[in-house]
């Protein structure tokens, strides 16, 4: 199951898109259910669909090798098999991402 992330949750790091390059991620998984993994696909074509059409921003909540939760307010410009492009042409592995809030 998706864990419940608040951006009021003082665990959680926000941090700026330009930050990401310079991030480690896990080659596992962070999700383990399929119906998870599943609902993140979706959510990330939801995501690119709202980055292109109207360059809307949203929340991607995320976890680094280290397994610290962290946040990013950003424009999906695009979902790949393995990633996604973020605005700028930065890349986040999709293994990392735990969640989307769309406002």
């Amino acid at each position: 199951m998706i864990p419940e992330l608040k951006t009021t949750d003082p665990t959680i790091e926000t941090i700026e898109k330009e930050v990401i390059p310079s991030l480690r991620f896990s080659t596992e998984d962070v999700l383990t259910e399929k119906a998870d993994i599943q609902r993140r696909r979706h959510d990330a074509e939801r995501a690119a669909t709202l980055g292109n059409a109207y360059h809307g921003k949203l929340d991607i909540y995320f976890q680094t090798a280290d397994g610290s939760v962290k946040r990013v307010y950003t424009t999906v410009w695009a979902t790949h098999e393995e990633y996604l492009t973020l605005k700028s042409g930065i890349s986040l592995p999709l293994r990392a991402v735990l969640s989307f809030d769309f406002y």
